[in-house]
């Protein structure tokens, strides 16, 4: 895909986020004004959270040129996923090397704090941010998730500790 077309869907779900969640952003005190570098390993592009509470922003960027952040979360797709929907354990995926942070690691654990601490789940908002599409949205996380546990084995899906490599 190509991304400016990706673009205004993340445009919609940061407006999204900030407007269903709008603590979230705050709460990540000082923080809130650095940028993180989102990096789905498996997908060729990284996405660019800037926080700031009055205006935030998510882009996309390709990996080769993304600008200069604060701090870097690289993991699988669904791994960073679920971890953003408080679903998986970021201790677990950080000791188990499945998620990677280097740089300010005091701002992301400020940015895990935030997320551990919203209703409902940031998934949950970002799905209804679709509106009328919202089931749609919905469904295909859900199917996005049972891909993802293809090849899990025993370990499977449902809840925390889920992992997805």
């Amino acid at each position: 895909m190509p991304l400016p077309l990706l673009q205004p869907i993340l445009t919609l779900i940061g407006t999204q986020v900030a407007k269903a969640q709008p603590d979230v952003f705050s709460r990540l005190g000082p923080h809130a004004q650095k940028s993180f570098v989102i990096d789905p390993t498996d997908l060729p592009f990284v996405l660019v959270l800037k926080p700031k509470p009055e205006a935030p922003a998510l882009s996309a960027w390709r990996r080769d040129s993304a600008p200069h952040s604060h701090a870097r979360i690289a993991g699988s797709f669904l791994n960073l996923f679920d971890l953003i929907d408080g679903s998986l354990d970021g201790d677990a995926l950080f000791f188990s090397r499945k998620l990677r942070v280097t740089g300010d690691t005091e701002a992301v654990v400020a940015l895990r704090n935030a997320l551990d601490d919203v209703d409902g789940g940031v998934v949950e908002s970002i799905t209804k941010a679709f509106g009328p599409l919202s089931g749609v949205a919905a469904m295909t996380v859900s199917h996005m998730r049972t891909l993802g546990g293809r090849g899990l084995g025993s370990r499977g899906l449902g809840g925390r500790g889920r992992n997805h490599e």
